[in-house]
């Protein structure tokens, strides 16, 4: 299933969604207080993909799909009452909005480990990203003012959590996935060459690696989207293609098979010492072609469109905007 969330504005209404095959939507929780009697979970005016998650309720989202999809009348009458719409009129929000906890892995893929001209590690090693980084589907990336010159993007496979996971072994971590959205992990690379210094002492290389993650922090940092795809959907989440493009270049085309640590390790590591809840999101590393490492480098400037294409995900795409305008507003 591709669900999503929509924001409350336009003609596709708000709240999550499910996509159906016709490239509907389906708002969850007036359809399920139509046509899922029982389905207590999903009739929620408040409901969230993340309640969603919560209550396991994920098997009563396929049930609603299910008895929509074998009752044309059915289906008519959420037509005619707005519970169906049109998905090209959807105005997104990332699919979970208000994860408590927003991860992401560094030093995931060999050939971006190469062009960075780092040693791939031994385990996993990952930072938190501010929850205010989030953004969404089509909604401007803002060069931020004090350092706009060395914007960078990097496509990312996000994992969404599904259950609570803490100090799990790979078999309850993989259980644990809900499924899988897009990420982009907009990066300030402004300290980057410090970081990377190998003649800095332990303290130095300390304070400049602090300083590049400060890089990924920035509000609207961390697009997500436009779907959460469930696990169940994907063959193989450990062989899909990932692809970046820059007002329609391809800059970025790798393999989520080229992770160095399988996506249920990815999740225990982290479960270590966080505890993971359901909507929780885990962004999983850049393959090789960030714009770093081009030459001459290539980052962002305003009028670009970036857009992060992974197999079976769909594709995200933000728009690059500088700082001064009113999309500043809406962070907090």
């Amino acid at each position: 299933m591709h669900l999503a969330t929509l924001s409350g504005e336009g003609p596709a209404g708000g709240g999550p969604v499910v996509v159906i095959d016709d490239g509907g939507v389906l708002l969850l929780a007036p359809a399920a207080r139509r046509a899922l009697p029982g389905g207590a979970a999903l009739r929620s005016p408040g409901l969230s993909l993340k309640a969603v998650l919560a209550g396991g309720a994920l098997d009563q989202v396929r049930r609603l799909v299910e008895r929509v999809a074998a009752d044309g009348g059915l289906r008519d009458q959420l037509t005619d009452e707005g519970a169906i719409r049109p998905l090209s009129a959807a105005a997104f929000l990332p699919p979970v909005p208000d994860p408590s906890l927003v991860l992401a892995l560094g030093l995931s893929y060999r050939d971006h480990l190469a062009e960075m001209h780092v040693e791939a590690p031994d385990r996993p090693s990952g930072f938190p990203k501010a929850p205010s980084s989030l953004n969404a589907h089509r909604a401007p990336i803002v060069l931020p003012r004090s350092h706009p010159d060395m914007v960078d993007y990097e496509a990312e496979l996000a994992i969404v959590i599904g259950r609570p996971c803490f100090d799990a072994d790979e078999e309850e971590a993989a259980a644990a996935i809900a499924g899988y959205t897009i990420a982009n992990d907009v990066s300030a690379r402004d300290w980057v060459k410090a970081a990377l210094d190998p003649q800095q002492t332990p303290m130095q290389a300390a304070l400049s690696w602090q300083r590049n993650l400060a890089g990924k922090q920035f509000p609207g940092f961390t697009p997500l989207g436009p779907f959460l795809v469930t696990a169940d959907s994907l063959a193989d989440a450990h062989d899909l293609a990932i692809t970046t493009r820059l007002n329609g270049t391809t800059m970025q085309a790798g393999n989520t098979r080229d992770l160095i640590f399988p996506l249920p390790r990815i999740v225990s590591h982290f479960s270590r010492t966080c505890a993971l809840c359901p909507g929780d999101i885990i962004s999983t590393g850049t393959p090789a072609g960030v714009g770093y490492a081009h030459k001459p480098p290539r980052f962002l400037r305003p009028g670009d469109v970036v857009e992060v294409t992974i197999e079976g995900l769909g594709s995200l795409a933000n728009p690059v905007v500088a700082a001064g305008g009113p999309v500043e507003s809406g962070y907090c």
